[in-house]
């Protein structure tokens, strides 16, 4: 009985970490949105997205997929590529 709770108790906390270690996915996809509408607003193809950013079309098509993990440095190219701005927190000194 005890040890069925505490697998109980150790599988919702496994649960809870396993939701937490995927949050970055929400923003991914909403990124994802963003991108695509503004691709769509511009006429702007994946390929013409790709050489703006200078990276390869197929990279492109897992960024629009909403499931990949971004740096800040392709938030940057995406930005930049599609005259958008994504991060819009200010960072004061």
């Amino acid at each position: 009985m005890a040890e069925d709770k505490i697998d109980n108790a150790l599988g919702e906390g496994m649960n809870i970490m396993e939701n937490k270690s995927e949050d970055w996915i929400c923003h991914s996809q909403a990124i994802a949105a963003i991108m695509s509408n503004r691709m769509e607003e511009l006429g702007m193809t994946q390929r013409a997205l790709a050489e703006k950013m200078n990276c390869t079309q197929q990279y492109v098509s897992k960024v629009l997929k909403g499931r990949e993990n971004l740096s800040l440095e392709t938030l940057c190219k995406i930005e930049n590529a599609l005259d958008i701005k994504i991060l819009q927190a200010r960072i004061n000194k």
